[in-house]
C-alpha cells in the first residue's frame, strides 16, 4: 500500500519507479491538490532511443496519466555539450545536422506514449528543445547572471566529475559546464511552463538538484527532484545491451520480432519488475503472472514480450512477432518475419565461412566470439549444430525459400539472404 494521497506518486510508486524525492510530503500535496507540470531530459545523441530510455518515458506517460502534464525536454542544445554523469570519456562532438536528424526520429517514438494534442486522461504533453534558449545565450550575461550561484568546490565533488578525475580521465571545460546548462533548463522550463519538478535516473540526482538550488536562487522558486532506480538486469547486466547492440526503439533499426525477443528472453528473475515498468497492465494481473513457476514463467515472458512490443510497435506488429516466434519455436517452421541479414551471393559461390557469417548476423562481435559460440555448441545452420569452425556456406545450403536460416542457441533466428 503507497503512502502518497496523489495518484501519481501512487502510480510510481506502486510499480517502483521511485528511488528518491526532495520534499515528498511537499510534492505529494501539490501533485494531489493541483495539475503539475514536470519534465525530463533526452539527449539527441542517435537517430533514435532504445529500451534503456523507456523507464523516464513510461513515467511522463505515467504522469499524463493521472492528470498531470508532461514535458519531454529534447536536448538539442546540451547534446552539443554531452553530459558526463557515468561516462569513462568524453562524447563525440556531433554537428547541428546530425543534432536535427535525430531530433526527428526521436520525436516519433514519444508520440506512441505521450498525447501532445487533445489528451483527456491528462494535460496536453510539451516537447520542448533547449537549443531554444540556450543557443541564442550570451556567455558573459550567462556567467554574470547564472555562473555566480555555482560553487566550483561543489561540482567537483559531483560524482559524474569526482569519478572522472579519481580515474584521472579527461574531463573537458565543456562537459564541466553541463551541469550548469542542465539547471538552467529547469529554471527556462520553470518560467516558461510552470515546470516545478525534474525527473530522472539516479545518476541525475546531483544535476537535478542543482537546478533546484538556481532556481531558488534567482527566481524564488519552490522546485522539486525524483529520481528512478538505475535498470540492471537480476545477472547485472545493463540494461537494452544484446551482443548486437543496443535495442533501438525505431523499427528499422530493431524489427518488431527482435524486438519482442529481447523481452521473452527477460531473466526469471526480472518477470515482475519489467512487467510493472514497460507495460500498462494492472497490477493485480502482474502480481498473479509473477507467481508463476518452473516452466509456467514462460507464460509470462511471453505476456511481457508482447505488451512491451505493442506499446512502441502497435498492437498488430506485436501478435505478428508473437505468431513467428511460436511457428519458429513450436512449429519449426521457417516462419517468414524472422529478422534477415543480407550478404552479396557471389561469397556462396567461393564459400562464406560460418565465422563471417554469425558476425554478419549480429551474434558476435567478432570471428573470436563466434567461434566460442560454436565450441558450446551453440550455432546451427538450417538447425544443424555447427561442429566444424572452418565450415563454408555455398549454394547447397539455401533452403527452397532461398535463404540460409542461422541460429544461436533456442531463440535467436536470422535468415542470412544473398543478393
Amino acid at each position: 500500500m503507497s503512502k502518497y494521497k496523489s495518484a501519481f506518486l501512487r502510480v510510481l510508486d506502486e510499480r517502483g519507479f521511485i528511488n528518491q524525492i526532495s520534499e515528498p510530503e511537499a510534492l505529494d500535496e501539490l501533485a494531489n491538490n493541483s495539475c503539475i507540470t514536470a519534465y525530463i531530459g533526452f539527449d539527441c545523441t542517435a537517430a533514435s532511443l532504445h529500451v534503456g530510455s523507456l523507464l523516464p518515458i513510461m513515467m511522463l506517460h505515467w504522469m499524463q496519466q493521472t492528470g498531470h502534464r508532461p514535458i519531454a525536454l529534447m536536448g538539442g542544445g546540451t547534446t552539443r555539450v554531452g553530459d558526463p554523469s557515468g561516462k569513462d570519456e568524453s562524447r563525440r562532438i556531433l554537428t547541428e545536422d546530425d543534432i536535427n536528424s535525430n531530433l526527428r526520429g526521436i520525436r516519433a517514438i514519444f508520440s506512441k506514449f505521450l498525447t501532445f494534442d487533445g489528451g483527456t486522461a491528462g494535460k496536453d504533453a510539451i516537447m520542448a528543445n533547449n537549443a531554444d534558449w540556450l543557443n541564442s545565450l550570451n556567455y558573459i550575461d550567462f556567467l554574470r547572471d547564472v555562473g555566480k550561484h555555482f560553487s566550483v568546490n561543489r561540482m567537483l565533488s559531483m560524482d559524474s566529475v569526482k569519478m572522472r578525475i579519481d580515474r584521472q580521465q579527461e574531463l573537458s571545460f565543456l562537459e564541466f559546464n553541463y551541469m550548469i546548462l542542465q539547471a538552467y533548463d529547469f529554471v527556462e522550463l520553470n518560467k516558461r511552463t510552470g515546470c516545478v519538478l525534474q525527473m530522472g535516473g539516479s545518476d541525475q540526482w546531483g544535476n537535478i538538484v542543482s537546478g533546484i538550488d538556481l532556481g531558488r536562487r534567482m527566481n524564488g522558486a519552490q522546485l522539486f527532484a525524483l529520481t528512478s532506480p538505475l535498470i540492471t538486469t537480476s545477472s547485472g547486466a545493463k540494461m537494452g545491451k544484446t551482443a548486437a547492440g543496443a535495442v533501438w526503439l525505431d523499427a528499422t533499426m530493431v524489427s518488431p520480432y527482435e524486438y519482442w525477443q529481447f523481452w521473452r528472453n527477460t531473466e526469471d528473475g526480472d518477470v515482475e519488475r519489467f512487467l510493472k515498468y514497460f507495460t500498462v497492465m494492472p497490477l493485480a494481473e502482474i502480481a498473479r503472472l509473477a507467481a508463476l513457476k518452473g516452466q509456467e514463467i514462460n507464460e509470462a515472458k511471453k505476456i511481457l514480450a508482447t505488451e512491451a512490443t505493442a506499446l512502441v510497435h502497435g498492437r498488430e506488429a506485436a501478435q505478428q512477432a508473437e505468431e513467428t516466434a511460436r511457428k519458429t519455436f513450436e512449429e519449426g517452421a521457417l516462419a517468414e518475419q524472422l529478422p534477415t541479414a543480407e550478404f552479396p551471393r557471389d561469397n556462396l559461390e567461393v564459400g562464406y565461412g560460418v565465422l563471417a557469417a554469425a558476425v554478419k548476423a549480429g551474434f558476435a562481435f567478432s570471428t573470436g566470439e563466434a567461434r566460442r559460440h560454436i565450441q558450446g555448441g551453440g550455432l546451427k545452420v538450417n538447425d544443424t549444430t555447427v561442429t566444424d569452425e572452418k565450415m563454408k556456406l555455398t549454394l547447397s545450403d539455401l533452403t527452397p525459400e532461398g535463404v540460409i536460416k542461422l541460429s544461436l542457441g533456442r531463440k535467436r533466428h536470422v535468415l542470412m539472404k544473398p543478393v
